[in-house]
């Protein structure tokens, strides 16, 4: 049989140029890319962090590490019962944990994440927002006599500064761009209804008080992008993936449950 060719030197520098040595603990060598790994286990707010600034920590704590797990060597702590029990527990997390993540690498791939994308998009449709001025006031025929001095050529947004009761009385009234479900069902009814431009021939009653509405424009809100939505479409198919593959599992094999007294489950 024909055995693997030797690195050459020249490879071998190549390979150590791209991963160096790090740190050395009693001959046991670190490397970049050990580093670089446990950096990326960190949790998300330290990966916040650059990993130029941790570094120094972050070797340490694997020096101190390699250093523990040498000298428990020595004491025969990987011979007790109680470790041999935790890493069999351990390992059995880490099989299953893989082997979904095997799975969720084969199956969420950048087509099925712009498929899923596409149905999203669609599912959503164009969605339109309108956006609105109010003028918010106590009684109807407060509003009434609003609604007389805007036909008589008054502006709407001096109007809703001085008369309106509302929190967006000192801004004019206005309340910005709004998509349906944003508002009370009456508040949006009305105004979905108005043109741009136009002001509410009566006022509209809701919860909070009687509004005269205008509104100055109407748009059609695009879908997020798939770059926007590729992270949370993901997350969704990658939950969906685990889900499935758990499942299956399930179905296969044979089951049985049993309460903490070790009696049969119902």
């Amino acid at each position: 049989m024909l055995g693997l060719a030797p690195l050459s030197f020249a490879a071998v520098q190549a390979q150590a140029a791209e991963d160096p040595v790090v740190a050395t603990v009693d001959g046991a060598k670190i490397h970049r890319s050990q580093v670089t790994d446990a950096y990326s286990r960190l949790p998300a707010e330290y990966q916040q962090v650059p990993l130029d600034q941790i570094y120094p920590a972050l070797l340490n704590s694997m020096i101190d590490t390699k250093l523990a797990a040498a000298q428990a060597r020595k004491e025969n702590v990987h011979e007790t019962e109680d470790f041999k029990q935790e890493l069999a527990a351990f390992t059995e997390r880490l099989l299953g944990s893989t082997l979904i993540q095997r799975l969720v690498d084969a199956k969420v791939t950048a087509e099925a994440v712009a498929q899923r994308y596409a149905k999203v998009v669609k599912d959503m449709g164009q969605q339109v927002e309108v956006h609105a001025r109010h003028i918010l006031l106590k009684t109807e025929d407060e509003a009434k006599a609003v609604i007389k001095e805007l036909s008589g050529g008054a502006d709407f947004a001096d109007l809703a500064k001085k008369k309106s009761t509302g929190p967006s009385g000192p801004n004019g009234g206005d309340l910005g761009y709004f998509g349906k479900g944003q508002m009370v069902p009456e508040f949006e009814k009305a105004a979905f209804a108005l043109d741009k431009g136009a002001v509410t021939k009566a006022p509209v009653q809701t919860q909070f008080g009687w509004h005269v509405i205008k509104v100055e424009d109407k748009r059609t809100q695009q879908a997020p992008s798939l770059e926007e939505m590729e992270p949370q479409i993901r997350q969704s198919l990658t939950r969906e993936v685990g889900a499935e593959v758990t499942q299956g599992l399930r179905d296969k094999a044979k089951i049985e449950r049993f309460n903490l007294d070790g009696t049969p489950a119902k």
